[in-house]
């Protein structure tokens, strides 16, 4: 029987979990966030406000019952045309701020929010949360922990290079100041963390040199006009060669962007259907490719980054970093371009790593994290890219079984889900855990 579930993290994730809770008419619930903010995270808290979703406005509900309610937020505050917006971000965290504002005023009392950190927590029959100052009894917890911050890149000791030169968390970190003309900003990773930092220099008037550097050099592609056409109404194939090839076939028919799309409602059965030999090769050879196509740029981020590029500021390089010395006139990067033999050397005035968020347990430097896995009440999933979790949510122990009074979401859950990192996935998922828990908080039709 649950009574009270303890969230841990106040992002996007947990604070949709809280108010689901509250929507379902589920147990109380405890929102525990270190962070100062609660109820954005860090994709929509720290945003520029020249930052713009991804996904247009029609798409951004919070609601999976109620696919409009973002979209009369906005039209209610003037937004013309808002279904085929791209909001600033900075106004979505303000939509989920609100929501948050409002599940706390609820008049139950059912949702508290404490402004804390989790030290740790255990299992007995129920959970023990312990925070810096106090001890959390409730029946289940919730680890919504949002994304973690990148890997080091191979070669590069954080040790031994300055900490204003070298930024490896670029969520926190800000934009690389005291820069001249003459300077170059190196940025590795090329995806759409890249395009956040890229802009956000160019949007402080930064006038030096920019190279962004990845494996493979791909970019981000832009979103076309809205557009209907005839979906297919199966899941296709998840050898990953079958589905390449449908991809392919269906977008000479329907054009690419659209292929892709009408995939969304199978990419998780596909991929939870799918072998780990198959996941393995996907995430090997296809997985660049699904990410530029399918996480795409607003049209106006695309012309903005495009600019970047046509008047020189801007370089893409394919290739792969070797090592890293930080001398007085700043790092002196060696790298090797894709297909090159020759080694070369890049001197960098700023370093900011954008190669995407951390998933691997076994290398996480999250403490609580570190903790849970040590003791074996969760593991990570066989590709390693998160928490591994059954299909109800729940996490797995270091012997297999699932853990009933333990969750988690989010992106942390993409072992299981794959396609768990944007707003339509996560709001279904965190909806679908909610009526879980509510569940098991009803008996009989008669409130425990």
């Amino acid at each position: 029987m649950i009574e009270h579930v303890a969230i841990i993290g106040a992002g996007f994730s947990g604070t949709l979990q809280a108010i689901n809770l509250l929507r379902h008419e589920g147990p109380r619930a405890t929102l525990i966030e270190r962070a100062p903010v609660a109820g954005t995270g860090l994709a929509y808290g720290a945003a520029h406000p020249s930052h713009v979703l991804n996904v247009r406005a029609a798409n951004m509900s919070a609601f999976p019952d109620d696919p409009s309610h973002f979209v009369r937020w906005l039209e209610a505050r003037g937004v013309q045309d808002a279904p085929a917006a791209f909001i600033p971000r900075v106004t979505y965290g303000e939509y989920l701020r609100e929501l948050l504002e409002a599940a706390l005023k609820d008049p139950s009392g059912r949702l508290t929010l404490v402004r804390d950190e989790v030290q740790d927590l255990d299992l007995n029959g129920g959970v023990t949360v312990q925070l810096r100052d106090c001890v959390l009894e409730a029946d289940a917890a919730v680890l919504a922990v949002g994304n973690l911050p990148p890997h080091d890149p191979p070669g590069l000791d954080p040790e031994k290079l300055s900490t204003h030169r070298y930024k490896g968390d670029p969520w926190h970190a800000s934009v690389p100041e005291n820069l001249g003309p003459d300077d170059t900003v190196l940025v590795i990773g090329t995806g759409l963390t890249m395009i956040d930092v890229v802009l956000l220099l160019d949007a402080r008037g930064f006038k030096g040199r920019i190279v962004a550097l990845s494996r493979r050099g791909l970019l981000p592609r832009a979103h076309a006009p809205a557009s209907d056409w005839q979906k297919i109404d199966e899941r296709p194939a998840t050898t990953a060669s079958r589905l390449l090839q449908t991809v392919r076939d269906r977008g000479e028919a329907i054009g690419w962007r659209n292929a892709v799309d009408e995939l969304r409602p199978f990419t998780q059965a596909m991929w939870g259907n799918a072998s780990e030999a198959e996941r393995a090769r996907f995430l090997r050879h296809l997985r660049p490719w699904w990410d530029v196509h399918r996480h795409r740029l607003a049209p106006e981020v695309h012309a903005r980054l495009m600019a970047v590029i046509e008047r020189g500021q801007l370089e893409v390089i394919a290739g792969k970093t070797l090592g890293f010395d930080e001398q007085a006139d700043g790092i002196h990067v060696q790298l090797r371009r894709r297909g090159a033999d020759t080694i070369e050397t890049l001197l960098a005035q700023r370093i900011v790593n954008c190669t995407g968020p951390l998933g691997d347990l076994a290398r996480t430097e999250e403490p609580l994290l570190q903790k849970l896995a040590a003791r074996g009440l969760i593991r990570p999933d066989a590709a390693h890219l998160g928490i591994d979790v059954d299909n109800q949510g729940q996490t797995i122990d270091a012997g297999g079984r699932p853990n009933p009074d333990l969750y988690a979401l989010g992106p942390m859950t993409r072992g299981a889900f794959w396609e768990i990192v944007a707003v339509p996935d996560i709001r279904t998922q965190t909806w679908n855990v909610a009526r879980r828990l509510s569940n098991a908080h009803w008996v009989g039709g008669e409130g425990l």
